[in-house]
């Protein structure tokens, strides 16, 4: 049964999407994960040649101008492909580099970033974590003074997602002194310029498909207009980012289906003291219990969604979702290679794939405590800071 939220629109994207993976993507999904990379600069076009990469996004600059439902439909259909880390660099150039560009830019920078983001001609990468900066977004160090018409950026990035292959990054950087608040701008940096440099590929222990790079500025000089939005307001139009890279990471919730399927049908084969492991009374309660975890999981997205396109602040139930979400992932992934026993322990099977592949979730895009935090903030039950 299809939510109320998704039309019969909704659900031809996804079937369309769903082929593409299965024609595009899957097929190389072995090769990409033990290159550790897959070619971004060539998915992306055929993506955005579909109009896949600016469902939400401007028709001005190409892209579909469709409500969130849509991008939301996109998401949840990405659970096709059968690996973490493609799906996760996807998400980086549609909802996580690219929502406060499209929101908030000038059209200038927009017609420079923005429209090849949506073509796919450009791979976009996102700026924002540091050494020293994970999850605590206010404490970033790399800073941007203005020098004439220009910004020198100084400073580093760590865990960049495309970083490797990408053509710009979406930079969060501090422009004055003052409040941790106020004192930030996000800038697109093309990463050809000079000074940017790629200081290594990160060596993961899942996502193996995706590159993640460490990213290093000295004294790289970009023009001011390239700003996104109001200087100073960088922080601000960072959390209203993370919003939709939240949702995003949430809609990974129908991933859990598919690795609960296959590992249903690997049980009913497998035979152990004489009988299907499958006829193990508490193996089939648990992945009776985990499938009704994983439809609560989609009935909280989906209202998630709804209330966000209805144009309401959805910051704690993007938390909740994302929280949830992740935990739900590593705990379905978890049981399942357990039931696999020695074969899940393998690395060519898909279940082993999805245990190391889930485990990000709970660090990445805001780590499980800092969801927590901002939950307990709206409920208005944190504490006071002295």
């Amino acid at each position: 049964m299809q939510p109320t939220i998704y039309t019969e629109d909704h659900i031809a994207l996804q079937d369309s999407l769903k082929k593409f993976c299965e024609s595009e993507i899957n097929p190389h999904i072995a090769e990409w994960e033990k290159a550790e990379i897959f070619p971004a600069k060539e998915l992306f076009r055929k993506m955005g040649k579909l109009g896949f990469l600016g469902i939400n996004k401007p028709v001005e600059y190409g892209g579909q101008g469709l409500d969130y439902s849509y991008a939301a439909a996109f998401a949840e259909g990405l659970s096709a492909i059968e690996c973490g880390g493609v799906p996760m660099a996807i998400g980086v150039q549609t909802d996580m580099a690219t929502p406060a560009l499209a929101r908030f830019g000038s059209d200038e920078v927009r017609k420079e970033f923005l429209a090849p983001s949506i073509s796919g001609d450009y791979v976009a990468c996102l700026g924002v974590s540091e050494v020293g900066a994970g999850s605590d977004v206010a404490s970033i160090k790399t800073s941007a003074r203005k020098d004439g018409g220009d910004y020198v950026i100084n400073g580093g990035k760590m865990w960049t997602t495309n970083g490797t292959q990408a053509d710009w990054c979406c930079v969060l950087a501090n422009t004055s002194e003052g409040s941790a608040h106020r004192n930030k701008t996000l800038i697109c940096v093309p990463m050809n310029t000079p000074g940017v440099e790629v200081a290594r590929k990160l060596k993961k222990a899942g996502m193996h498909s995706s590159d993640t790079a460490q990213l290093h500025f000295d004294n790289v000089r970009v023009p001011q207009r390239f700003r996104i939005g109001e200087e100073g307001m960088g922080f601000t139009y960072q959390m209203q980012q993370f919003q939709e890279e939240r949702l995003w990471a949430a809609a990974g919730w129908r991933k859990n289906h598919a690795v609960i399927q296959e590992t249903i049908a690997y049980l009913r084969e497998r035979q152990a003291f004489g009988k299907p492991l499958l006829e193990n009374q508490f193996i089939y309660f648990k992945l009776a219990e985990l499938a009704t975890e994983v439809e609560a999981m989609g009935a909280l997205f989906h209202k998630a969604v709804a209330l966000y396109v209805a144009g309401n602040d959805v910051t704690q139930l993007a938390s909740m979702c994302k929280l949830k979400c992740a935990r739900l992932a590593r705990e379905v992934a978890d049981w399942c290679l357990q039931f696999w026993g020695g074969m899940g322990y393998i690395e060519e099977t898909r279940v082993n794939r999805a245990w190391r592949d889930s485990r990000l979730g709970s660090i990445g895009g805001g780590a499980d405590e800092v969801m927590m935090g901002i939950i307990a903030k709206t409920m208005g039950i944190f504490p006071r800071q002295s």
